[in-house]
């Protein structure tokens, strides 16, 4: 085969998708597998909601199948604005709203926008898909290892080193992989650091934006709360680009309405950009969002709804690995906190199966996912180290009465291991 490009050649593919055909292929082989890889909702469990269903369909009766508007119907960005008013209590003017088909091109398009070749990025590990865009972009990774005593957010402190210069620093809160959420102080350092630098720079200077990622911040649990750049510090309107939309919080990632908030200037650059691609919002799903984020009850109950579910999910999970860490096998989880994951542990390197050693955390993955139909990503695939034991557990797809089975079926996987040990 003939040289392609180079980006073409360069280009790494998704651990994600590798790991989801495996599984596919498991399950069409007869294999009971519990898949929680996925960043997505089973629609059988988590419908999107029937007000939203009800538009989509009689906007399609209704013929709304023409192209829409270059940055998004009208009507959309007036609801959004008031979308975000009622939740976040920011403004944002339809100028400064850009309508996509989700929040993958809405991301592309801010590189596109922002990032030359050789511009530095910030950004943490383990984090979604940060490191791809950025070779895309042809630019420098500054890479923060995020730890687990941090719940695997980046501090102020780790990014103060590397933020002079900089172009784009990425940030995702309530986080995939993680589901963990940006602490109050920490994010109000990071905006002042922003401010700071971006003062320090020429007229003719490019600045420092934010690229904010808060796709699940209307799913936060118990006691936490999400923070935005543009409540905390007004000042970062200016260079702060949010990434949002339906797929997270309505459980609509096919839907394909997402939408981003940032400075007027950029926006129009953003839209000029997606013209070209035509990565569009269908207009029926434009249309049918736009009449259902308005009716604020409906939206309130469904967002109410969903959140509690997929907390339920969660912290039974939570407690069934807190059971196994105190049986004393080498487990550990991150208590909940936001979205649809769980960060869990599973810290098996080095120890044995019917003779055969788990060498590496992608051995671990193969025998969780054989012993226990037990299918969960490492953090590996979100550019963290290869062998971090850390993986993410979606609850999208779980069903309630598989979680003590699952438990159960990765209690009998880990004894296996543990009576491999009492027999050496």
């Amino acid at each position: 085969m003939s040289r392609l490009s180079e980006l073409a050649e360069s280009l790494i593919g998704s651990e994600i998708v590798k790991l989801g055909n495996e599984i596919s292929a498991r399950i069409r082989s007869g294999e009971q597998i519990y898949n929680y890889t996925i960043g997505d909702f089973d629609p059988q469990i988590f419908p999107i909601p029937a007000e939203l269903e009800e538009e989509i369909v009689k906007a399609y009766r209704d013929k709304h199948t023409n192209y829409p508007p270059g940055d998004g119907l009208l009507e959309l960005r007036n609801a959004v604005s008031a979308f975000i008013r009622e939740h976040e209590g920011i403004e944002y003017g339809i100028d400064e709203i850009q309508i996509a088909s989700g929040g993958r091109p809405l991301i592309y398009s801010i590189f596109k926008t922002l990032v030359d070749k050789g511009d530095k990025v910030i950004y943490a590990v383990p984090s979604w898909n940060n490191n791809h865009y950025v070779h895309m972009n042809g630019g420098e990774h500054c890479v923060i290892e995020a730890l687990p005593q941090n719940n695997f957010m980046p501090l102020a402190s780790d990014i103060k080193p590397h933020i002079k210069g900089a172009t784009l620093l990425c940030l995702c809160t309530p986080q995939n992989p993680t589901g963990t959420t940006m602490n109050k102080e920490e994010l109000e350092q990071m905006c002042d650091m922003v401010i700071a630098e971006n003062a320090s720079r020429g007229d003719n200077e490019k600045k420092l934006y934010v690229m904010f990622d808060q796709m699940y911040f209307t799913l936060t649990y118990g006691e936490t709360v999400h923070y935005n750049p543009v409540s905390l510090r007004p000042a970062m309107k200016e260079y702060t680009i949010f990434v949002d939309g339906i797929s997270k919080a309505f459980a609509a990632t096919g839907v394909r309405v997402g939408w981003s908030l940032g400075p007027a200037k950029v926006i129009a650059k953003i839209k000029a950009l997606l013209s070209h691609i035509g990565a569009w919002a269908p207009m029926a799903e434009q249309l049918a969002t736009a009449h259902y984020l308005v009716q604020t009850e409906a939206v309130n109950k469904y967002l109410s709804n969903l959140g509690a579910e997929l907390s339920e999910r969660l912290n039974r999970i939570y407690d069934g690995f807190v059971k196994l860490k105190e049986k004393g096998y080498p487990v550990d989880a991150v208590t909940p906190q936001a979205g649809l994951y769980l960060t869990i542990k599973i810290d098996l390197t080095g120890s044995s199966f019917n003779g055969k050693v788990l060498e590496d955390q992608a051995q671990v993955t193969q025998y969780l996912l054989s012993e226990a139909g037990f299918a969960v990503v490492p953090f590996y695939a979100f550019g963290a180290n290869r062998q971090s034991p850390w993986y993410r557990l979606s609850v999208g797809t779980c069903r309630k009465e598989d979680i003590d089975v699952v438990i159960g079926k990765l209690d009998k996987a880990l004894s296996q291991l543990q009576l491999q040990y009492s027999n050496q």
